[in-house]
């Protein structure tokens, strides 16, 4: 299959029409009905961008995830298990399998496992998806692999996975995403990213595509007739160009579980929210979401990505914001890291008690690294310094909002010390916003958790500004 880039507009109005009629509320009655908890194991944070009202752990004790269950009938485990190493990944999979398969028992409910990950195809697949299987010691008909993510510009459509740039959709492999040091890859046709990452165990003529033809012409029956006559242990995608293309696939999906069928899940956050029947809402509106204090506001920037530096150099051009550039080469340095972070907390300090916003962020010159292990280790010596600056921060900021997938996990769990938080809903398209619990540093606070690929080139400009309004 040929892997060209295509002008996004010319390609959409080729295809068939959507689905005339919405299927989210048959999805959520029958979910409802099922009993069945749907549990979230999410490899980053940024994968609560889709849904609202739905609770967070970021801990899996079985104690903790038998109470979820008891209470929730769908919540994230925030695992990010992108940021480790594969072996590390692995091992945690693992662990949540085991811990799950018990709290379900001590629970007495039954449960569906979503593992989601990134729209652009980086992660810890296969590993971590067989890991977890292992780990409940369940083997499934198929693995369901999603990458749509319609808020990202990230489209399937006929068994490639493109990313929208400007008017055109790019194949995924052609993007910086591919040259990512941790997960990359050559392959945009997922037949062939599929038998790449499993190394040729699974072989891309093993891999099903459920066509959009499939899926707009013959509707829910069609995709049901399809997915029942797939062989066990394939691996199925879904293409899709639009949210109702999903409503149609999942509706399908339940009917072909209805007789008999068991599919464990690796989708971005589009098809979490049609898999749990929850309704889109409105955007939040950040004048409601600011804590009542005369201090600034902070946005801490640890992603690399070319968006998120467009974005940052957008966001240090609004008036009265107090740059803070955090030296990632002193970082690096165990004897200049102490009293690095120590100058930086005090220049955050001083800014937000005066009032102003300040813009915490990573210096742009990229640290080279040698192998996927060191650049993740790299990584984690930076989010977890500026975890030191928001654990010793004595100053209760306006908002928090923190860009990047590592960042805005490490800054939650070891910077706030969130062990649960609620999803309250989206500050930008694909921008999740949590509302902290009763045991973090800044009980009830909104966070905002801003993923690095995502949002306009002005849109953490607009997101510091929106607390002003």
């Amino acid at each position: 299959m040929t892997e060209t880039t295509l002008n996004a507009q010319h390609t959409f109005d080729q295809l068939p029409p959507i689905w005339p009629t919405s299927l989210l509320a048959e999805i959520r009655a029958i979910h409802k009905q099922s009993g069945k908890r749907l549990v979230i194991l999410d490899d980053d944070p940024t994968g609560t961008q889709t849904v609202h009202g739905v609770p967070l752990l970021t801990e899996w004790s079985v104690k903790s995830l038998r109470n979820e269950l008891k209470q929730s009938n769908v919540f994230f485990v925030l695992t990010n298990s992108r940021s480790l190493p594969e072996e590390e990944a692995v091992a945690l999979a693992l662990e949540i399998g085991q811990n799950l398969l018990q709290a379900a028992e001590l629970a007495g409910v039954t449960y569906t496992v979503l593992s989601r990950s990134d729209s652009t195809l980086r992660g810890h697949f296969p590993a971590e998806v067989d890991a977890l299987c292992q780990g409940m010691g369940r083997t499934y008909d198929a693995t369901i692999m999603v990458p749509y993510f319609k808020a990202g510009g990230r489209y399937t459509l006929n068994n490639i996975h493109y990313v929208q740039q400007g008017e055109q959709l790019v194949p995924a492999s052609q993007t910086e995403f591919a040259d990512d040091k941790a997960f990359p890859f050559t392959h945009s046709f997922l037949p062939k990213y599929v038998e790449e990452k499993t190394k040729g165990r699974i072989k891309s003529d093993q891999v099903y595509g459920l066509s959009l033809q499939t899926i707009r012409e013959g509707g829910p029956p069609a995709v049901k007739a399809a997915l029942v006559q797939i062989p066990k242990g394939a691996v199925i995608i879904i293409n899709a160009a639009d949210d109702r293309d999903i409503e149609v696939a999942v509706k399908g999906i339940y009917l072909a579980q209805a007789s008999g069928k068991a599919y464990i899940y690796r989708t971005a956050a589009s098809f979490v929210r049609v898999l749990a029947g929850i309704e889109e809402r409105p955007l939040l509106h950040a004048q409601n979401m600011a804590t009542p204090t005369s201090n600034g506001g902070i946005l801490f920037v640890g992603s690399h990505i070319q968006k998120s530096t467009a974005q940052l150099r957008k966001a240090l051009a609004i008036p009265n914001v107090f740059p803070v550039e955090i030296d990632v080469e002193k970082l690096l340095n165990e004897e200049w890291r102490a009293s690095t972070i120590a100058q930086n907390l005090s220049q955050i300090t001083a800014a937000l008690e005066s009032g102003q916003h300040v813009v915490a962020f990573t210096s742009r010159k990229l640290i080279a690294s040698p192998s996927a292990s060191t650049s993740l280790a790299i990584s984690r010596v930076i989010s977890n310094s500026m975890c030191e600056m928001v654990r010793r921060l004595k100053v209760q900021p306006r908002f928090l909002i923190a860009k990047g997938g590592i960042t805005s996990n490490d800054i939650a769990t070891k910077g706030l010390q969130v062990k649960r938080a609620l999803i309250a809903g989206q500050l930008q398209p694909g921008v999740p916003v949590w509302i902290l619990g009763a045991e973090s540093k800044f009980p009830g606070m909104h966070y905002v958790v801003y993923p690095g690929n995502v949002g306009s080139e002005n849109g953490l400009a607009e997101a510091l500004l929106a607390f002003d309004k």
